[in-house]
């Protein structure tokens, strides 16, 4: 079966299309900036050079129906018709607590993923609009919503829960849910099948480390723990996020810089993070380590608060595991960022980690980059959640 993969946000549509039998991607691709002048569609088949198209997307519908041109065209592309394309899978961001795992949408599904627009705004939304220009345009087609909250959903009660009034969870649903679920759910198996050891007997934590980040702690093939909480927000320091921080600071700024709740928001979901922490400096991690190297003390800042705030969360989740066998590295920083390895594994010696940096220095390829006598082994793993949605998407049909 050859499934398209549709990861939609709300100016922007990311698109894969993959051969589920032999797990390659037959073409993908990029629209930008849809509803906005200058939208542009990138596109590249298997084996093929990248073309880039800038062409009107006045809404996601005709970005959908630019992608389905661009797979379809008899020069490029990699279908002859749309009859090729068994089944679409939606990244879907936020599934509350309705969905503990991929489900065949249906108006009831749709109905559910919309009542949880209020905890994700920014994507459900934007997650509706493709699934909308899909059955518009494939009417036919069956298609799958993989949540980026599922895996996390076997977490216990105590790992989940605030310390709030316990009305505000039965009125509002106010708990951790934890997002980028799908990445943590690929790379924790995929640690366990390189490994070649039993996905049900290991303690696995894995750090997503992008410009979102998180960790999670797989025990035993589940998820007992993640950082992440009602929203992307919580957890770690991140590229513009702060993270976790005093609750009290949104009280005490809104006082002090005379701002709304909503502005002091905005500044921690996009002006803090190693972004604020570096003066401005950048939220790329590449600048950073380049102006670390260089010994600029806002990009050293930076770089030691993030790799601090990693290591205090793999030895929380160590704990909450009672033990860990295995640390897996993946997404943009944690697959590509070696010097962020290093600094944040200088932390774990008390866990028996030791790092070889010969392997430490490999990209693009699943490596174990510890050394045969570390008494944990750490990993690199590159994600891939679209292969990850093909496969939820196949399984349920």
């Amino acid at each position: 079966m050859k499934v398209l993969v549709i990861n939609c946000g709300s100016s922007s549509l990311k698109f894969q299309l993959i051969d589920s039998e032999s797990e390659s991607c037959l073409a993908k691709g990029l629209c930008e900036r849809i509803g906005i002048e200058g939208s542009m569609i990138t596109y590249a088949p298997e084996g093929g050079e990248k073309e880039k198209n800038v062409t009107p997307m006045p809404d996601h519908t005709e970005a959908i129906r630019l992608v389905l041109e661009a797979l379809t065209n008899s020069k490029t592309g990699v279908v002859k018709s749309l009859d090729e394309i068994g089944a679409v899978g939606h990244r879907v961001v936020h599934g509350g607590e309705k969905f503990a795992q991929s489900v065949v949408i249906d108006d009831e599904v749709m109905k559910a993923i919309e009542e949880c627009n209020d905890l994700a705004p920014l994507h459900n939304p934007a997650n509706l609009i493709g699934i909308n220009a899909c059955k518009a345009l494939m009417p036919k087609t069956p298609m799958v919503a993989v949540f980026d909250t599922a895996f996390h959903q076997t977490m216990p009660e105590e790992a989940y829960m605030y310390g709030l009034p316990y009305e505000y969870y039965k009125k509002y649903k106010i708990r951790r849910y934890g997002f980028h679920g799908t990445s943590h759910s690929y790379v924790s198996k995929r640690a366990s099948e390189v490994l070649g050891m039993s996905y049900e007997n290991l303690k696995i934590v894995v750090c997503h480390l992008g410009n979102g980040a998180s960790v999670s702690a797989v025990k035993h093939g589940r998820c007992v723990d993640t950082s992440m909480g009602l929203t992307p927000l919580q957890g770690l320091i991140m590229g513009t996020r702060s993270g976790d921080i005093d609750p009290a600071i949104i009280e005490f700024l809104a006082h002090k810089e005379n701002k709304s709740i909503d502005e002091i928001m905005a500044v921690l979901n996009k002006k803090s993070g190693v972004l604020g922490l570096s003066d401005n400096l950048s939220s790329d991690f590449r600048d950073l380590e380049e102006g670390y190297h260089k010994g600029d003390e806002n990009a050293i800042r930076a770089m030691k608060t993030f790799c601090y705030n990693v290591a205090k969360y793999i030895g929380a989740y160590a704990a909450a595991m009672n033990g860990v066998d295995v640390i897996c590295f993946t997404a943009g920083v944690g697959e590509n960022a070696a010097l962020v390895r290093t600094f944040i594994c200088e932390y774990l010696g008390y866990l028996g980690v030791k790092i070889d940096q010969e392997a430490n220095g490999k990209r693009g390829e699943d490596t174990v980059i510890s050394t045969i006598d570390s008494k944990t082994t750490v990993m690199v793993i590159p994600t891939n959640e679209e292969l990850a949605i093909a496969r939820e998407t196949v399984k349920l049909l």
